[in-house]
C-alpha cells in the first residue's frame, strides 16, 4: 500500500548581494561592471526576495545610479521585493544604493545619510613658489586648466564647480524621494549632506526600523528561510598580490572616505 507523502513547502531562497566599500571604477570598488553578473544571477534564481548588505561611505554618484538603477529595474520587472541592511554606514552614495530597495534596515549604531555632493582636491601653490618651480600651462580652450590644483584657486572655478554639482545633488534627491516617499519627514532639512544615526534615520523616514538581516528574514519569510550570499571573487592578479599599486593606492582613497565617518 503506497503511503501518503504530505507536501512540504520548499524553504523561501533570498539572495544576499553583499554592497560593502567604497564606489568606483577601480577593481577595489563597488562598479555596475563588476556587479551586474551578480544581481541579474540573483534575480534569475526567481527568489522570494533579493537582500542588500550595505556598508558603503559612497564614491562615484554615476556608480551608484547604475547599480542602484539595475537593482530596481529588475525588482520592477520580475515583481521580486528587495530589502537593504545596513552595517556601519550607508553615507552618500552607500545611501543611493540602499534607496535601490523597498525597505531599509539599519543598526542602532548604522550611519546614514550624507545626502550630498563633494569635490576634494589639494593646492600647492605657494608649496610650489617657494621651491622656485615654475607651472608651465598651454591651453586650447579657456576651461582646460580649470580647477588646476598647482595654480591659486579662482572664484570662478568653485562658482563652476557648484554648478556642476547642482544637478548631481538634484538626481540624488530624486531618487530618494521617489524610493522613500511619503515615509520621509516632511519637515526636516534631510538634504543638506548630513547623518544621522540608528534610530534617528528611523524617526525622519530614511530607514524603516532596527532590525538585522536574518531575523527579519525569518519574521517575513519563515524560520526556514534560505539566506544565498552573492559577492564577488577577487582576480587571479589580487589573490596573487600582483596589483601592488593600484592595490595600495586605492586603500588610500578607500581610507580618506571610511575616516569621514570615524571607520
Amino acid at each position: 500500500m503506497r503511503r501518503f507523502i504530505p507536501f512540504l513547502p520548499k524553504p523561501a531562497i533570498v539572495p544576499v548581494i553583499r554592497l560593502g566599500g567604497t564606489i568606483g571604477t577601480g577593481t577595489r570598488s563597488l562598479n555596475d561592471e563588476a556587479l551586474a553578473p551578480l544581481i541579474d544571477k540573483a534575480f534569475k534564481l526567481k527568489p522570494a526576495a533579493v537582500a542588500l548588505q550595505v556598508n558603503s561611505p559612497g564614491g562615484s554618484a554615476v556608480q551608484s545610479s547604475l547599480i542602484a538603477a539595475r537593482i530596481r529595474r529588475l525588482a520592477d520587472e520580475k515583481k521580486i521585493p528587495v530589502h537593504a541592511f545596513v552595517e556601519d554606514v550607508a553615507a552618500s552614495g552607500g545611501y543611493w544604493l540602499a534607496c535601490a530597495a523597498d525597505d531599509i534596515w539599519v543598526d542602532h549604531s548604522s550611519i546614514v545619510g550624507s545626502i550630498g555632493v563633494i569635490f576634494a582636491s589639494f593646492g600647492f601653490p605657494e608649496l610650489m613658489a617657494r621651491q622656485g618651480v615654475e607651472r608651465r600651462v598651454v591651453t586650447a580652450g579657456k576651461s582646460k586648466s580649470f580647477a588646476d590644483p598647482f595654480l591659486p584657486q579662482k572664484p570662478e572655478d568653485v562658482e563652476r564647480l557648484k554648478a556642476l554639482q547642482t544637478p548631481i545633488h538634484q538626481a540624488f534627491i530624486d531618487h530618494v524621494k521617489r524610493s522613500r516617499g511619503a515615509r520621509l519627514d516632511q519637515t526636516a532639512d534631510l538634504f543638506n549632506a548630513d547623518i544621522w544615526v540608528g534610530q534617528q534615520s528611523v524617526d525622519l523616514g530614511l530607514a524603516d526600523g532596527i532590525a538585522h538581516m536574518v531575523p527579519k528574514l525569518k519574521e517575513l519569510y519563515g524560520d526556514k528561510v534560505k539566506p544565498v550570499p552573492f559577492g564577488r571573487k577577487r582576480s587571479l592578479f589580487q589573490r596573487l598580490g600582483l596589483s601592488l599599486v593600484d592595490e595600495t593606492l586605492g586603500a588610500i582613497e578607500d581610507r580618506a572616505l571610511w575616516a569621514r565617518y570615524g571607520l
